[in-house]
């Protein structure tokens, strides 16, 4: 089974992302308009308040991420993060070996590919080519960023088939294609994920839950994409920034989690939760909120063990 691509529980998730992304600058517009539907000078100081508070928390949630310890940031426990990811998502702890990996896995969101599964149904996936092409114009996949762009949202192949995965698998050789890989996961799902972490008050374990639940169900704002599933998690556990234990809040997200892929059992591994039972709830279970090695635990039935 090794290098078999896992389906994603990520359906109508991926664009709630977006939501969240706009709120600011909605907020910033709105208050930019008069009463009269024209600007005015209460609607400006206004929105320069509004500006400067944003700015002040978003300063303070920094001064706070950068006094927390390195947790899942630093370089082994990344490496050791990617790994797990990896079991999961391909069958493998040679998360590397994925750059090339392409495949309709039948979850309703088109092809799913590289490192992190990106999928050419949730934006992800475009989003990746976009950025891509901006720095490297000439490569292999720009001329499918028509069919890109018209197939988002769907699981439809349309100007995709036959050749978008031999390019694929062929741009995988390019050094510059696997590190925008890298740095678009990182962007779009490490980062937030181990930031928000350490704002909850979350060591390395629970960084790594939140890592993983933001790559499975997608960075959304609804009821099944990450930030939904934490909403529910906060309605049944303090975080412990809060003064919450961490044991009981992590218990109260991964019980929402696995709800949640109980939820989206629409096909393929979706219904499976051994990458909670098996392995993130053992750790917990064990107190292992640094991820001390070495590791053990099991994903869809198969045993994977890290030494350090």
């Amino acid at each position: 089974m090794g290098g078999e691509k896992r389906s994603k529980a990520r359906s109508g998730a991926w664009r709630g992302c977006l939501l969240v992304l706009a709120v600011p600058v909605v907020v910033g517009v709105a208050h930019l308009v008069a009463p009269d539907g024209g600007s005015g000078a209460v609607g400006d100081v206004s929105a320069s308040a509004s500006a400067a508070a944003h700015e002040r928390e978003r300063r303070a949630d920094d001064a706070v991420v950068a006094d927390a310890p390195a947790g899942l940031a630093a370089p082994a426990k990344k490496e050791l993060a990617e790994r797990f990811l990896s079991s999961a998502e391909n069958s493998t702890l040679d998360w590397r070996s994925a750059y090339g990996s392409i495949e309709d896995t039948g979850d309703g969101h088109g092809y799913t590919a590289g490192i992190i599964g990106f999928c050419t149904g949730t934006d992800d996936l475009l989003t990746l080519v976009e950025r891509y092409t901006e720095a490297h114009p000439d490569n292999g996949l720009a001329r499918y960023l028509p069919a890109l762009r018209a197939v988002n949202g769907t699981d439809s192949h349309k100007g995709l088939d036959p050749g978008f995965p031999a390019a694929w698998r062929a741009e995988a050789r390019v050094e510059a294609f696997r590190t925008a890989q890298e740095e678009e996961r990182d962007r779009v799902y490490f980062g937030p994920a181990v930031r928000l972490a350490k704002l909850d008050g979350l060591g390395t374990l629970g960084q790594l839950i939140y890592y993983d639940a933001m790559v499975l169900h997608g960075p959304g704002v609804d009821a099944d994409g990450f930030y939904g599933l934490r909403d529910e998690a906060l309605r049944r556990a303090e975080l412990p920034s809060d003064g919450g234990s961490r044991t009981a809040y992590l218990k109260a997200f991964l019980d929402v989690r696995r709800e949640a892929i109980k939820r989206d059992a629409a096909g393929g591994d979706h219904g499976d939760t051994s990458r909670i039972d098996t392995a993130l709830r053992r750790f917990l279970d064990r107190g292992n909120h640094d991820l001390h090695t070495p590791l053990v635990w099991r994903v869809y039935g198969e045993r994977y063990r890290v030494e350090h």
